[in-house]
């Protein structure tokens, strides 16, 4: 617990230190910019900060690191990839919540809404949306490009090039998946209504697996791992443990976007359903529903829900014993990430590590 403390705050200190840096850098373009930088703090002051987490669990699957001892040259190119992988995912954020169209984001209101509000405080001319959408599509870029700073800051700082170079194309390949993973996401709206079970169960489980499963988890192992200098072996052992545990990640995540307390998600009540999101939870509840039920639970799935017709499909979800089968599927999952870690040749704190967090992880409540 001591070393999950000290290494969150360490974690907050270099995001803060980065976004302080850029602040100044960009301090020639005057007050304007100043809201734009005040929500990369904002935005970046919370979070659970478990790809961060992973990426220092997967270098020290290899190499021991002392997460209470001073930050020399090796932890400090450790974090910076930590690091990177939060700003990467503080992006994917701001821009899923403009695709999504969602009103807030950890209990304050979404990127684009901020912006759109300031625009109708100001009296400005034009559509206020339209200035909301292009801020967050703009913060989300520019904290883009910062992750990727700091990651090549790491990968400078590691001596071993072979070692730079494989965790920087573990970062490349998990931005390329993510983008075409939420592009999957956004297709499933339009397709989803064509498709049999079987089909949209394979295609919703895909969504799950490239859109969050492989960058909430595998990819921080690896990338963690590649700065250690992993080979193909212990590469190969830690993404058969990786996977797993990000699907199951992923699955609890789904169950929070419908069950989820909104006072601690931090989102709307059942935000995923008004969405209309065909996530692998919806797929298996529709699938044992008759079919005038199913008609009815299809027509408000992805509209404007009031109270009455959110709790009406949350009890449709539990009756058809879809919640039952996804949290085996979780407990599957997390059973299967801990055997491959039997098997693996890693080192076996770091295991015990593992196996701790991605318990806390698929079975978080918020």
């Amino acid at each position: 617990m001591q070393e999950t403390t000290r290494l969150a705050g360490l974690i907050q200190e270099r995001i803060n230190d980065t976004l302080g840096r850029h602040r100044r850098a960009l301090e020639p373009l005057g007050a304007d910019a100043k809201p734009l930088l005040d929500e990369a703090f904002g935005f970046l002051s919370g979070g659970k900060r478990f790809r961060a987490q992973f990426a220092v669990l997967g270098y020290r699957a290899l190499r021991p690191l002392d997460l209470t001892a001073e930050v020399d040259a090796e932890f400090g190119a450790v974090l910076d990839a930590a690091c990177a992988l939060e700003l990467f995912h503080a992006a994917a954020l701001i821009h899923d919540d403009v695709i999504d169209r969602s009103d807030t984001r950890r209990g304050r209101p979404a990127t684009h809404r901020l912006f759109a509000a300031m625009h109708q405080q100001h009296g400005w001319r034009g559509s206020a949306d339209h200035f909301g959408l292009a801020g967050a599509i703009l913060l989300g870029d520019l904290l883009q490009s910062w992750a990727d700073e700091l990651m090549q800051a790491a990968g400078d700082a590691t001596a071993d090039r072979g070692a730079a170079r494989r965790a920087r194309h573990h970062f490349n390949r998990m931005r390329s998946e993510v983008a075409a993973g939420q592009y999957l996401d956004v297709l499933e709206e339009q397709y989803a209504a064509f498709a049999s079970h079987e089909e949209q169960l394979e295609r919703s489980t895909r969504v799950l697996v490239y859109k969050s499963a492989k960058y909430s988890v595998e990819a921080p192992l690896l990338i963690g791992a590649a700065l250690a200098g992993a080979d193909e072996q212990h590469e190969q052992a830690l993404a058969d443990f990786g996977l797993p545990v990000g699907v199951a990640f992923q699955l609890r995540d789904d169950l929070l976007g419908v069950f989820g307390d909104e006072e601690i998600t931090g989102k709307p009540i059942a935000d995923d359903l008004s969405e209309g999101k065909r996530t692998v939870l919806v797929t298996l509840a529709r699938e044992n529903l008759p079919t005038t039920q199913r008609r009815i639970f299809d027509d408000l799935l992805g509209s404007e829900l009031d109270r009455e017709q959110v709790s009406m499909l949350q009890r449709t979800i539990r009756e058809s014993g879809a919640v039952e089968r996804v949290e085996e599927m979780i407990t599957r999952n997390l059973d299967r990430a801990t055997s491959s870690l039997q098997r693996a040749q890693i080192r076996p704190d770091a295991a015990q590590s593992l196996i701790g967090l991605s318990e806390r992880a698929a079975r978080r409540t918020f």
